[in-house]
């Protein structure tokens, strides 16, 4: 069987704020689809109320995404063919905790600084976690989503 290609999607309340958050936590690119958004409006094949501007260029009202800079990509539409994570606009709130959630692993001795970092981007500490298998601390993205740094 062929392996197959998959994609992270995230419910966001504010997916461009979101994808924003993540690109500079992982060292990811925010992906620019203005090219592709600009070709479907042309086309009529998108309504203008589907899109709006960010970072001075045309997005998707209702979606961004980021993806690993060294992983290939369609350069017609900036669409990531590898390591990528999809935010979706939904009008709920997040309510429950995730049931799937990303470990971030910086370099050795680095992780105290690496929370300092994400704090400043937006992130918030919830709990320093100590067991007799190791150590990590749980965070929140800007959104409450939760995700752990090793």
């Amino acid at each position: 069987m062929t392996p197959l290609h998959w994609k992270l999607v995230i419910d966001a309340a504010d997916p461009h704020a979101q994808s924003a958050f993540w690109a500079a936590a992982l060292g990811y690119r925010e992906e620019d689809h203005s090219a592709l958004i600009t070709r479907l409006l042309d086309m009529g094949a998108a309504p203008a109320e589907a899109t709006l501007t960010v970072h001075d260029r045309l997005a998707w009202r209702d979606l961004a995404a980021v993806r690993h800079p060294d992983d290939p990509h369609d350069p017609a539409s900036d669409t990531g063919l590898g390591r990528r994570i999809l935010f979706q606009r939904v009008p709920e709130e997040k309510s429950v905790k995730n049931r799937l959630h990303l470990d971030l692993h910086p370099d050795p001795d680095t992780r105290d600084a690496e929370v300092e970092r994400l704090e400043n981007l937006g992130a918030s500490t919830l709990r320093r976690v100590n067991e007799q298998g190791g150590s990590w601390v749980v965070m929140t993205d800007p959104e409450g989503n939760e995700f752990c740094v090793h």
